[in-house]
């Protein structure tokens, strides 16, 4: 979870003094790394998955599952391997290649695990992703006890309810004051409290997190939360719910941990410069709501089944720390600017390339963004498009200042422009090479959420790839949307049953080359001369009669590269895999889960979910992760453990 340093963090009422300060160094520090790394190309098309896993604690008598707080703990212990490795090679100069990376997450609950070194371009890396997935799964699994489990699904069903975490810890923490978590279950590294507190103190209040709930036949009609301490005050001023931060017919939570506290699947792609870097940004920012949709796996929370499938929204709110001012609430008095989005959203700018595709229409949202930033880069030789994209990333003040990191080497320290621009959660994120460093130009697909089985991560990762690189090999493939347009594609792909109910817009043409068989598509009509069109998910992924598919584009690339048999099959089952979730013929986790809490017996149809209900759902998961529980219509035929 973006920028891990070491050291004291500052309380928000010295940070805040010290913003202007960390901007202007962080600048610096861009400037340095462009210059220096401008003209570099040729780098191999590298690449890596992250993956952020939940620990089980389960009370097999009482038949309850808890949150379990070792996560912190067995980091320590999944780390040891890479310290000893790192002094290993710095003694002997010896290269060395670990199985897998672990590193730390906001919950101490979570672990991420990525793969020990980056995939490299070949084919043969590709089918290598599941079973470094599988094998990371067992190395937690080895370390973990007898009534421990480790489990990948993008929200806990009830983080904040009830007898949720071991060992129980009421909710009393001075970091969150959440009236449901407490700061036991946030990790203990510096960062993560300090991120909490300060988004809050920030803000002027707790975050207001508000999930619309599933009304099923028998939820109260309005429903208004009976799990809501409306008259006790945990806090000084802590008055917020009854004051109408609590919406009737939402499920209300009131801390950062409620949405970091959440999983997910990421990529990380290095393009071969920055201009391809700059090119898989903006192709791939526009395909992410409708890769949301077919990947959801949140449908509840604190306790709740919940009219979303998604977390998206909810972590865009846990971590929105604008002002009254900031959120136009109130005139501009102490702040700069209006600000129309959390730090948590889709991209606000496109960056361009030299594929000539961009048009200046396509940026249609009213940028905010520093001028005097702005300015500053454009007379240091920065394109206004990029000028704009890093600018506008800095209207934001850094949230964690180390105090350690004040004095810093702008020719070689990146650590002040990442404190921003690891805060900027976008779906999409363009990272400039760290300085001193063998890394490129990356860009990192965010969207995806986390799946229950190694299977289904390593599809959505495989394919995520195979685009990217279509995206790159094909110069004339064009996938832009004015920006506004994604913004109601994220909201869509949010809702219950996106991908089967809901339309995206999406480029109606997206190849120039008429002669490229898989962009033929013929509509039987040209009377529609609109670039954008509102398509369903599986238009969009499996084609139409008036529309190529993002999977036929994959065939056309793979077509171009010398694939075995045995590649080519395992491949396949990847792509089905994908088709079959925009077709319907696959369902989704959070369809699933939602299918498995309406059809348990304990269930009232009331929209709670009981601890009783959640145990026997974490079991059923784990289960079907390691192929005790066959689930094809989860995974597909023939694609379980």
């Amino acid at each position: 979870m973006g920028l891990l340093s070491l050291g004291t963090p500052l309380p928000w009422d010295q940070a805040r003094d010290l913003a202007q300060e960390v901007r202007k160094h962080g600048i610096e520090q861009f400037l340095h790394i462009w210059n220096n790394m401008k003209d570099r190309k040729s780098d191999r098309l590298l690449w890596g998955d992250e993956i952020e896993y939940m620990l089980i604690s389960l009370d097999r008598q009482r038949r309850r599952a808890r949150l379990s707080q070792r996560g912190h703990e067995l980091l320590s212990l999944l780390q040891v391997e890479e310290t000893e490795s790192l002094e290993r090679a710095r003694l002997t100069g010896e290269k060395i290649e670990l199985e897998a990376l672990w590193r730390p997450e906001f919950g101490r609950y979570m672990i991420e695990g990525t793969p020990g070194h980056p995939y490299k371009a070949t084919v043969n890396d590709l089918v290598n992703v599941e079973s470094n997935m599988k094998r990371r799964r067992e190395i937690v699994s080895q370390l973990m006890g007898e009534d421990e489990i480790i489990i990948s699904v993008g929200s806990y069903p009830e983080l904040g309810s009830g007898d949720f975490l071991d060992p129980p810890h009421k909710a009393n923490g001075e970091f969150s004051r959440s009236l449901f978590l407490p700061d036991e279950v946030i990790n203990p590294h510096p960062r993560f409290r300090t991120l909490a507190g300060n988004i809050r103190e920030r803000r002027g209040s707790k975050v207001s997190i508000n999930m619309p709930i599933f009304h099923d036949r028998n939820t109260p009609r309005p429903f208004v939360d009976p799990t809501i301490p409306y008259t006790r005050d945990l806090f000084p001023g802590d008055k917020e719910a009854i004051e109408g931060a609590a919406l009737p017919d939402h499920i209300y939570m009131d801390a950062m941990g409620f949405g970091m506290g959440c999983c997910c699947l990421q990529i990380t792609l290095q393009a071969p410069n920055v201009d391809q870097a700059r090119r898989l940004y903006d192709q791939l920012a526009t395909v992410g709501a409708v890769m949301m949709s077919l990947s959801a796996s949140s449908p509840i929370f604190r306790g709740y089944l919940a009219d979303v499938d998604c977390r998206w929204n909810v972590i865009a709110a846990a971590v929105d720390d604008r002002t009254l001012e900031e959120r136009g609430k109130t005139p501009l008095a102490n702040d700069r600017f209006v600000i129309p989005k959390s730090r948590y959203g889709t991209i606000d700018t496109f960056l361009g390339s030299s594929d000539g595709h961009f048009k200046p229409e396509y940026n249609d949202l009213d940028l905010v963004y520093d001028k005097e930033i702005y300015q500053d880069l454009a007379r240091n030789g920065i394109d206004d498009l990029m000028a704009k994209h890093v600018s506008h990333l800095f209207i934001r003040d850094p949230l964690v200042i180390f105090e350690e990191l004040l004095k810093q080497d702008n020719s070689v320290s990146a650590d002040h422009f990442e404190n921003i621009q690891s805060t900027n959660w976008q779906n999409v994120r363009f990272k400039p090479p760290p300085p001193n460093s063998p890394i490129g130009w990356r860009v990192e697909f965010r969207p995806l959420e986390v799946q229950v089985t190694d299977f289904e991560n390593a599809a959505f990762s495989v394919f995520t790839v195979l685009l990217a690189r279509a995206i790159l090999a094909f110069g004339d493939l064009n996938f832009y949307i004015p920006v506004t347009q994604m913004d109601v594609n994220m909201e869509r792909a949010h809702s219950r049953d996106a991908v089967l109910r809901e339309k995206f817009f999406f480029r109606r043409k997206v190849c120039a080359d008429e002669g490229r068989s898989c962009c033929n598509s013929d509509s039987g009509s040209d009377a529609e001369d609109e670039e954008v069109a509102e398509m369903s998910a599986n238009e969009i992924i499996n084609g139409s009669s008036s529309f190529v598919g993002l999977i036929p584009i994959v065939e056309m690339y793979l077509d171009t590269i010398a694939l075995s048999e045995a590649v080519r099959h395992k491949i396949d089952s990847y792509i089905a895999f994908v088709r079959g979730r925009a077709n319907g013929s696959i369902v989704t986790a959070a369809a699933w889960i939602r299918s498995f809490v309406q059809s348990h017996p304990a269930y009232a149809f009331d929209s709670v979910v009981s601890s009783e209900i959640n145990y026997d759902l974490v079991v059923a998961l784990d289960d079907i992760a390691n192929g005790r529980r066959p689930a094809p219509e989860l995974v597909g035929q023939g694609n379980a453990m």
